[in-house]
Formats: structure tokens, sequence, C-alpha cells
């Protein structure tokens, strides 16, 4: 067993020669059979503990067993307690996802505090045919078949090698002490059941069944490299990123529609699962304004156009601002600035610079959201138009005007912000004073 991890850590680069590794020790067998591993390949280690507080004392005798290991072989010991449940309900998620969310969002914490390299993980073979069944029991696209990583995301897993039956031989011969997660017997989880029933029942077929379908995962994983490969220089060729959103064309999906693997991979980083699909495709086929929300995005039908907007936390978006100066970095304005008005002076032809009759606005100027009711005089026009008729001539997206600000000054409006003054503040040969605002990107 020690020869084959130092093999297998090498072989695949997982632990360079001076790497520090911050080891996730639960207490458990794999992660006490990791952590005696790493102990005698004499690697630079620390030891992450999470107390997810779910088994009463069970959980604390299981913190001070990985405490004393750590004590006794001068390995840094870090540890946390986490009230997991109300997480859980706070979040609306289950206890599982609670607390896989805790301890990945805390190691990366400890990591990045104390100079680890990397954060080591005790799964194995078996985890990882388990994860694929259970990916193929709630249905998946290929990634899902793919197994377990090796590596990523600073998180490596050495012990993927190992079935669970070797390890527990290591353990005996090595004497090493653990302790059992008595939740490990209640079949009421999902991974529980096919550890129990499931795989006993696929080895009865095939006594190699762990090796079997980890070949099948790695083969999985390779093709998943080809897929990806092509989805993203098709994702690449067919959305292009508009002020924050990604835009394409309908018709240029339509020669995707009739292969649901394609679509679903091409949507995939956006929140589409298996379940919303269909839902998706109502988009492509349903009218302008349909829309569809997933846990991430918002993906909305506008004319010929597919619209993939991410969703962001709600904001207070009102500003009262009281002077020049304040104007700077409120929605997107990086510059504002007062100009005496002279002869050779000439309006820039640019709809993110605003050039405004300083004299004829009243602070405080108000930046707020647009308004059903809300009117202004096109620059250049005399007669008032309703906004939302100016927004429909313009062919606005629903996303365009929801991010849309104005700028208003005594109640009347100064600026439709990035797009067109009101004519009443525009400048005039009576002019004495400029007001300049810019709105873009600041570098």
């Amino acid at each position: 067993m020690y020869n084959a991890f130092l093999k297998y850590i090498n072989e695949n680069g997982l632990v360079s020669k001076d790497d520090r590794i911050l080891l996730a020790v639960s207490g458990g067998i794999d992660s006490m059979v990791m952590a005696d591993l790493f102990v005698k390949a004499g690697i630079d280690t620390g030891i992450a503990h999470c107390n997810f507080t779910l088994r009463g004392q069970e959980s604390d005798e299981d913190e001070e067993m990985v405490r004393k290991y750590s004590i006794n072989h001068k390995i840094p010991f870090y540890t946390i307690r986490f009230n997991t449940e109300e997480y859980a309900e706070r979040k609306g998620i289950s206890i599982q996802m609670a607390a896989r969310e805790l301890r990945y969002e805390w190691f990366e914490r400890i990591r990045k505090n104390n100079g680890f390299d990397c954060i080591a993980i005790a799964h194995n073979l078996n985890d990882s045919i388990e994860t694929l069944l259970i990916n193929l029991t709630r249905g998946t696209g290929v990634a899902g078949l793919s197994g377990m990583k090796r590596t990523g995301n600073r998180i490596i897993r050495p012990l993927l090698f190992s079935t669970r039956a070797s390890i527990e031989e290591y353990q005996k011969k090595q004497n090493i002490q653990y302790r059992e997660d008595s939740s490990n017997a209640e079949t009421k989880y999902i991974r529980n059941k096919i550890r129990h029933h499931v795989i006993p029942l696929l080895k009865d077929i095939n006594p190699s069944v762990e090796f079997t379908l980890n070949d099948t995962a790695e083969r999985m994983s390779s093709i998943n490299d080809i897929i990806n490969s092509y989805i993203d220089d098709l994702r690449k060729k067919i959305f292009r990123d508009i002020n924050g959103n990604l835009r394409t064309e309908a018709k240029q999906l339509t020669q995707f529609l009739g292969n649901k693997t394609i679509i679903y991979e091409l949507f995939r980083p956006y929140g589409i699962t298996n379940n919303n699909l269909n839902d998706l495709y109502k988009i492509f086929r349903g009218r302008t304004g349909k829309q569809l929300f997933t846990s991430t995005h918002r993906i909305l039908k506008n004319r010929q156009e597919i619209i993939i907007a991410a969703i962001k936390e709600e904001k207070n978006d009102l500003y009262s601002i009281n002077n020049v100066s304040d104007l700077k970095n409120i929605c997107g304005i990086i510059s504002a600035r007062i100009v005496k008005k002279t002869s050779n002076f000439s309006i820039p032809m640019d709809c993110a610079i605003a050039c405004i009759d300083l004299e004829k606005v009243s602070f405080p100027l108000i930046i707020r959201e647009w308004r059903a009711g809300d009117y202004f005089y096109p620059f250049g026009m005399k007669q008032k138009k309703k906004l939302s008729d100016y927004l429909t001539d313009r062919k606005f997206s629903r996303f365009d005007k929801e991010k849309l600000r104005v700028m208003e000054s005594a109640g009347k409006i100064v600026w439709l912000i990035g797009e067109k003054i009101d004519n009443r503040f525009r400048i005039t040969e009576f002019t004495e004073n400029i007001l300049i605002i810019e709105k873009g990107v600041k570098a």
C-alpha cells in the first residue's frame, strides 16, 4: 500500500518535493490511513478537522482523537465547529450539502492563511465509483460519469488508486487507530444504499467491478475532455459578450436543436440541468420576453436573440448626489467635471458622455431605476416622450431596460445614463458652465 501510494502521487504529479499539504482528516479509516501514509513519506503536512456537531459526543470524540494524533506526530492542527443543521436550514439545502460547503470553504481559508500548497482529501476508488453510480441514477451528462478527479482547484485525492478493502487491510496491518462514523451504516442516504446494497450485487456479477467501473470512468473522462474542447470552441463561436450578458442569434442554435446533448452542454455552465432542459427549448421556440430562471442565470428570448445574464443579488439602487465629486463611481460613472464653455467647445458624439448646462440642474441629483410613467424630452426634440415608448422604439431588451438608470434633478429627468440627455438640459449659446459626465468601465 505504501509503495503504491508513493507511485500514485509521483506518477500523477500530486505532490512535489517542497510542497506543504493540508490533510483533511475526519478521524475515519480513510483519512487516518491517508495521514499515516503522508507521515511515513516524510511530507510536510498540517491536519484540518471539522466538527459538524451532528452526532453529539461522537463528534467531539472524533475531534479529540485527531487532535491527539496531530500532537503525537508534531503536526500543526486546525479545527472548527459548525452548526451544520442551522446552516442547512438557513440555506434550504441538505445536511450533506451543507457539510460539504462548510468544510471546503474552511479548508481553502486554512490553506491560504497558512501557506499550504494544496488540500488532500481521502476519497478512495470506491467513493469514486459510488459517485458515478449516484450520478447515473439521478441522470447526468458525460462529466457525471467521469468519476472523481485526481486533482483540481488545489484539491488532491491521493487514495483514488485504492479500494476500500485495501485500505482496511492496511489499517489492520499497521494497527492505525480510527473512529467509525455510525451514520455510515444507515441506508437512508443514497450513497450508503449504493455502498451496502448495489455494489455487493454488482460484485456477484463481476468480482472486479470496482476496477471495471473505474476504467470506464477514466475513458469517460477522456471523452469528456474531447467534448469540452468542442463545446468550448462552439460556445466562443456562437456567443458574444455584450455589457456582461451573453447573446446569440436564435437561428445559430437551430442546427443543434435536434441534439439535446449539445444544447445541454452549451448551456450547462448557466445552470441548465436535465430537469429544466425542456423549459429551455420552450424559450427557443417561444415569443419575445419568454424567460427561464436557473439557479445561477436568467435566459431570455428577445426578438431573434437569446440572452443569458447572471443572477445578481438585489441592491438598493437609488443614489442621492450632493456635489460633482460624489458622481464618480456611481452607477458606472468614471468621471465628472465642470468646464467653462468656450467658443471652440465641441459636444462629443458619444452617448456615454453627457454635456449638461450646469445652471439648469440643481443638487441633489438623483440616480435611480426608471419607472413606468417616466417621460423626458429626447435631445433635439421639443415634445415629451414616454420613456417606455422610447425604449421600445430603440428595441431595448428586457435586460437592457432593467439595467437602464436615469439621472434626475428636481423631479425632471436629466439623462438616460449612457443613452441620451433631456433636451431641457442641453447646452445653448447662453450656457456658461458645462457639467461633463462620462459613463464607462474603469481600466
